[in-house]
């Protein structure tokens, strides 16, 4: 007998985008805080991250910065890295403008070998993994430079957002299945669809603790599906 076929997955066209720290669409974020995502509380990076005075802070796929400026507004000691120059061009311009030490960095998110294990007290990501097709890679690397018991606290694009057209006249309509992994947008839209299993457990394999786990409401009106999923993972071992 014949195996049941799939049915063939339905391809819609569509339209996407993403919450971005990159120019230009990153030009109006603020510096007072680090904004994890889209309508989010503006002190949820201080009840994550706590005190950062003095501390040595690595913001990964910085974009403009501005979540950087943030940081070293609080005294973090930051260091910025991106894997497009042009971006790290304009985060260099929003750190002379605001008249605050950021150490800028050009490099891929999963390569840290220029860092030295240990050496960081905490790691922050915004959106930017979303790029990222191998999150495991990335974590890895973070565990290696991380201090034992350091915060890595990151947002994606919640994988229910990825399943939804939110420039359609009906944001809510499913439009792609969730077990389709290919890459949504591009440039600074670039989204690898990550669903939270696969986050968790490549937390767990490349031995973080997993303490914190948000899906914001969202704010817009007629939007039923979370946009942004939150995550702080504390470092585990040496």
């Amino acid at each position: 007998m014949a195996e049941p076929q799939n049915p063939p997955r339905k391809t819609v066209e569509r339209s996407f985008h993403r919450y971005s720290t990159s120019f230009p669409g990153g030009l109006q974020r603020p510096i007072d805080h680090v904004e994890l995502g889209p309508d989010l509380p503006t002190n949820l990076d201080r009840r994550l991250l706590g005190d950062l005075s003095g501390k040595r802070v690595l913001e990964l796929g910085a974009g403009m910065a501005h979540g950087s400026v943030a940081m070293a507004k609080q005294g973090a000691k930051v260091i910025a890295v991106d894997p497009d120059i042009g971006q790290l061009d304009h985060a260099r311009e929003l750190c002379d403008a605001e008249e605050v030490v950021v150490e800028l960095k050009h490099s891929d998110l999963a390569d840290l070998a220029f860092l030295r294990e240990n050496s960081f007290d905490a790691v922050v990501s915004v959106f930017a993994m979303a790029a990222a097709p191998d999150l495991d890679r990335v974590f890895r690397q973070v565990h290696r430079i991380l201090r034992p018991e350091g915060p890595f606290v990151f947002s994606l694009p919640h994988p229910a957002a990825t399943l939804v057209d939110a420039l359609a006249e009906n944001p809510n309509e499913i439009v792609q299945s969730y077990f389709d992994t290919e890459p949504l947008g591009s440039g600074p839209t670039l989204t690898y669809p990550h669903p939270i299993t696969d986050v968790f457990t490549g937390l767990i394999r490349a031995n973080f603790r997993v303490d914190t786990l948000l899906e914001p409401t969202p704010s817009t009106d007629g939007v039923n599906v979370p946009q942004t999923l939150v995550v702080r993972g504390k470092k585990v071992g040496s």
